[in-house]
């Protein structure tokens, strides 16, 4: 199962890192789908667990909390007056 995840899990840890810091008006969308590959990581140690496994799924945990968290506390945009809402 290890071999199966190691690359999806590691892809979305350096592809979540990159759209967080370079594209800031898709940070949600970003951060959801790390979450969702965190839940599949999650089934694949179900299905088979090992420390390997359990070692990667929390280093990928830590990256998607230390950015969810840094989302979170990041001051909303001001919308300057005669500006479409988005």
């Amino acid at each position: 199962m290890l071999n199966a995840l190691l690359l999806p899990l590691m892809f979305s840890m350096a592809g979540g890192t990159y759209v967080y810091l370079q594209l800031p008006d898709r940070r949600a969308q970003g951060l959801l789908i790390l979450t969702l590959f965190q839940l599949v990581g999650a089934v694949g140690y179900v299905m088979e667990p090992t420390l390997n496994l359990f070692m990667l799924l929390s280093l990928h945990a830590s990256v998607v909390l230390v950015l969810l968290v840094r989302h979170l506390q990041a001051p909303a945009p001001v919308q300057q007056p005669g500006e479409p809402r988005r």
